[in-house]
């Protein structure tokens, strides 16, 4: 569902912002954020990425979100079909995430049952020759605005995972019985895990594979690392403890699975592609996984795109703006020139100033 107001408390370099998308148009329009470099453009859309589960769009320490010489912590709201949702942090304990549903103190994983969002930064333009662990971080992104309960499956695994690990760098033998459950507990929620991703990706390939890409780059997507039935990881777990504890960290699971993209029409690994190919497969991505969303599950996908229109000629803008557009979901995008969004159509227009944001 798009988000109809945004408030911003000492967050980054915004003191006291608010935001109505749909104050002249619906809410679901396209939102355009224009203004200087630094001018805050981005904190805005990084604000956005936190009403999500996770650590927002830059996968920053909390501590660095709050206000330079502001009282300390921050806080954002959104109101989104009918609820108020929030999160931010107290002076206090800068690194403790606080969330809030409609006045409640809720989870951070509750929040996917309200928004489903995505993104693109110039910084994921580093995606495919990075490691594995943005991969897969951005896959997971995916799967959550298809499976709310993704978040849920993930926290869960990895806590039992920590927890397995600290018992078996303990110098006296660990407790099997107590290792069997935290196993336990990692299977059941390893399956579930690799199998929604598995999902996604398939779903993606169908869309991919229907669409008829003449203007951005078409991938081809794969999983790789582990896989298997209901107790197999279990298994895996148990028989690798000794191994497990001499590197200090578990080596099976799918927290060490990566995402294979490949330029479906070359044959050749993202990786090898050239810069601007790869910010294409990228592109078609996001547009695939946007359709997806709304379609699937009957709540369209916010997505935030930062800077993304600088990077394309007026024909690929235009192109860019109309599938975004049926998708039916609200897009925020960022950009130093107000021309870059000339064929837009429609938009929210506002203009960031040092923290400032006005209607444009």
């Amino acid at each position: 569902m798009p988000v109809e107001r945004l408030a911003l408390t000492d967050f980054r370099n915004h003191r006291d912002a608010l935001i109505l998308p749909g104050a002249a148009l619906p809410a679901s329009a396209m939102i355009v954020l224009t203004g200087d470099n630094g001018a805050g453009k981005t904190n805005i859309l990084e604000a956005v990425s936190l009403l999500a589960p996770g650590r927002g769009l830059r996968g920053v320490a909390l501590r660095d979100m709050a206000r330079q010489d502001g009282p300390g912590g921050f806080g954002i709201a959104a109101d989104v079909a009918g609820a108020r949702i929030g999160t931010g942090t107290l002076a206090a304990t800068p690194d403790r995430r606080q969330v809030r549903v409609n006045g409640t103190a809720a989870a951070a994983t509750a929040l996917a049952e309200h928004l489903a969002i995505s993104w693109l930064t110039p910084a994921m333009d580093r995606l495919f020759i990075e490691s594995p662990g943005g991969r897969r971080r951005f896959l997971d992104r995916l799967v959550l605005a298809l499976r709310p309960d993704h978040g849920t499956h993930s926290a869960r695994y990895e806590a039992a995972m920590r927890a397995r690990n600290a018992l078996l760098a303990e110098e006296r033998p660990a407790d099997p019985e107590w290792l069997a459950a935290l196993e336990a507990q990692m299977d059941a929620h390893g399956h579930a895990i690799d199998m929604a991703r598995r999902h996604v990706l398939a779903r993606l390939g169908q869309v991919l594979g229907q669409t008829d890409e003449d203007i951005f780059a078409r991938p081809r997507l794969a999983l790789d690392g582990w896989t298997g039935a209901p107790g197999a990881l279990a298994a895996a777990l148990r028989s690798g403890r000794g191994r497990d504890a001499g590197a200090g960290r578990t080596l099976t699971g799918p927290h060490r699975a990566d995402l294979i993209v490949t330029h479906a029409d070359k044959g050749q690994a993202a990786a090898l592609c050239s810069t601007g190919e790869q910010k294409a497969l990228l592109l078609s991505l996001i547009l695939a996984h946007a359709a997806i969303v709304g379609g699937d599950t009957g709540r369209p996908l916010v997505v935030l795109l930062d800077e993304v229109a600088a990077h394309l000629d007026p024909a690929r803008r235009i192109a860019l703006f109309d599938r975004l557009r049926a998708t039916g979901g609200q897009v925020w995008m960022t950009g130093t020139e107000a021309a870059l969004f000339d064929g837009i159509g429609a938009a929210a227009r506002f203009i960031v100033d040092e923290g400032q944001v006005v209607a444009g």
